[in-house]
């Protein structure tokens, strides 16, 4: 039966750790350079609407190094592009792809193509989650702390995509997560709501950043202008006390860890010298994008 990953309230803990594991082995196994033969014959379509940098070249050479092959599709430069059913080009697909990964505007896309699919269709990236970004990153803290449960994890700026994927991870894992945003940019209450209803992680959101980083293991950032998000004046004098910089790191645990999904805007959401700074990880975080991807692959293909 056919698995795929949209959002990560649907996968279990159990999935979580079998993911955890299998990007640690093929990565280790990477720098050891073992040659995987793995996906052998599949193939990947890679479909996406929006701009990427990582998470595409992460994908294509994960495939690549798992002895696949894989091929990009801009969705402008397809039948989609004049309205062509979207039902109707996910059972094309099916039958010359072993798996689709898709990055979009639009959650209820990747959705309807899955539901219409035969193969695996992966969440790259949409309007409400990012998915696959946390798992690479819970591996990252992994690699960081040792572990994830029993850490204080806090999330600085917008309640965006990305934020969302944190609140499902903490679902199902059982995480503490503050979230810290400003009023008017919180994440979606409904996915806040139906986490919470799980009764397992501590989930809670606050204005106040530099209360939320207090005695924080992990501080999280992202762009405060998301893609296709407009910018304006008033949006970033709202966010200047969410900056992560020296004087908020103070409020945080000795040792403390600071990531960003990049791109970063420094001077915005980051100063220059902390995402240079000894406890940013966030090359470390990009590079894993690329095992974890591989992980994924391996499971569901």
């Amino acid at each position: 039966m056919k698995k795929d990953i949209l959002a990560l309230s649907e996968l279990s803990k159990t999935d979580f750790e079998t993911l955890f594991q299998r990007a640690s082995e093929l990565k280790e196994r990477h720098q050891k350079g073992i040659v995987e033969t793995k996906l052998a014959g599949k193939t990947l379509g890679v479909l996406f609407e929006k701009p990427s940098t990582r998470t595409r070249v992460s994908f294509e050479v994960a495939m690549a190094q798992l002895g696949g092959t894989s091929l990009f599709i801009n969705i402008k430069d397809t039948q989609m592009a004049r309205d062509e059913p979207v039902r109707d080009v996910a059972r094309v697909f099916s039958g010359y792809v072993d798996g689709l990964v898709l990055r979009t505007f639009s959650q209820t896309l990747t959705e309807e193509f899955a539901e219409f699919a035969t193969i695996p269709v992966i969440n790259a990236l949409s309007d409400l989650y990012h998915p696959c970004q946390i798992l690479s990153d819970i591996m990252t803290v992994i690699e960081a702390k040792g572990r994830y449960e029993n850490l204080k994890i806090v999330w600085v700026g917008d309640g965006n995509n990305v934020a969302n994927s944190w609140i499902n991870a903490a679902a199902v894992l059982g995480l503490n997560l503050v979230l810290a945003c400003p009023e008017g940019y919180f994440p979606d209450p409904g996915i806040v709501e139906a986490a919470k209803a799980k009764n397992c992680g501590n989930i809670t959101i606050t204005p106040d950043a530099a209360a939320a980083v207090k005695d924080a293991d992990v501080i999280y950032t992202d762009v405060w202008i998301s893609m296709g998000d407009s910018d304006s004046d008033e949006k970033k004098r709202a966010f200047a006390p969410f900056q992560v910089n020296a004087a908020l790191l103070e409020n945080a645990a000795k040792g403390a860890i600071v990531m960003h999904c990049l791109p970063a805007h420094r001077g915005e959401e980051i100063t220059a010298d902390v995402l240079e700074g000894t406890n940013a990880v966030v090359w470390a975080q990009a590079e894993n994008k690329l095992h974890m991807h591989k992980a994924v692959l391996a499971e569901l293909l």
